[in-house]
């Protein structure tokens, strides 16, 4: 249906994510275009509404990370438009993108992770003060990509952490450490397509370890006994609903010795390139290609305008 459409690929924009989007944009307009689709590649800017329009878009995929893009802000702009957009609407995106308000809204699905504690630009962050102790996660509120991320074993680390991060946020999260095995479900059309296990060379799956080759090992399926196996796809699938997710997303798990998942957070929108989870769990958990894929999002952003 869609090939009848001009579809607009979005990628680049204006986050700290912009380099990685670009890949991703990239690699989505190339197997749109292979696969016959009358595609164009936009990076955005802040004259997106103009480009759309000058471009005849009757369609878009949405290639974006970050701000602006996988925010809802975007979202937005093409309801009001009224284009037909790949992956999660505007509530959704702004809720996933949110780790306060995801992690309130798990906690209100009675869905596990991590305890936390907010705090904003010049709120003093005492770690006696918390009802956890150390080792400590220190991250933006809203970033993707680890970017801004730490782990801090040692109180003397705590005040370079949050410098770190209060660089991208006014507003951070500090959650407690939970150690667990790394483990991310792939969630496609509103169903679990298989759950993957990442072995970071680094101390945990940082931004490095997410865009450089050979910095992460990738098990699939997750090494997990069947009944813990299901049980975290379920619990993907349930983190995905409570936000009101659509089409796609990739979940972020920690699983523990316990058999305990702790969820981390869902990417509305995740990355499209030669190194991203969700098309390695989508071509071995369900058995699709990396066109495949992407025909399969972008057939379904018909279904994603929120407008009447």
């Amino acid at each position: 249906m869609m090939k009848s459409k001009k579809i607009g690929v979005l990628f680049g924009g204006l986050s700290a994510e912009r380099e990685v989007s670009l890949k991703s944009g990239a690699a989505v307009h190339q197997a749109l275009v292979a696969q016959g689709y009358n595609a164009v590649a936009i990076d955005v800017g802040r004259d997106l509404a103009d480009v759309l329009k000058r471009e005849g878009v009757e369609a878009v995929f949405i290639a974006l990370h970050g701000r602006y893009g996988e925010d809802g802000c975007v979202q937005g702009l093409l309801e009001l438009l009224q284009i037909p957009y790949t992956g999660s609407g505007v509530l959704a995106s702004a809720l996933a993108m949110h780790k306060r308000f995801s992690k309130q809204s798990f906690a209100a699905s009675e869905i596990l992770t991590a305890p936390f504690r907010c705090y904003r630009r010049g709120e003093t962050v005492n770690v006696a003060n918390l009802p956890f102790g150390l080792p400590l996660v220190v991250k933006p509120v809203q970033e993707g990509s680890s970017v801004g991320v730490a782990i801090v074993k040692e109180e003397t680390q705590l005040a370079t952490a949050l410098e770190e991060a209060f660089r991208y946020d006014d507003e951070i999260l500090v959650e407690q450490y939970i150690k667990g095995q790394e483990v991310q479900v792939g969630i496609l059309n509103d169903t679990p397509i298989g759950a993957i296990e990442i072995i970071p060379k680094n101390e945990f799956y940082d931004f490095e370890a997410k865009y450089t080759d050979g910095m992460a090992e990738h098990i699939f399926p997750a090494r997990l006994e069947p009944s813990l196996y299901k049980k975290a796809q379920q619990i993907g699938l349930a983190a995905h609903r409570a936000l009101g997710c659509n089409g796609y997303s990739r979940v972020d798990l920690l699983v523990t010795p316990d058999g305990d998942c702790y969820v981390l957070e869902v990417n509305t929108l995740p990355g499209m390139t030669a190194l991203s989870l969700l098309p390695e769990i989508a071509a071995k958990g369900a058995g699709l290609s990396f066109e495949a894929l992407v025909s399969r999002i972008i057939e379904s952003a018909s279904f994603s305008i929120k407008v009447n």
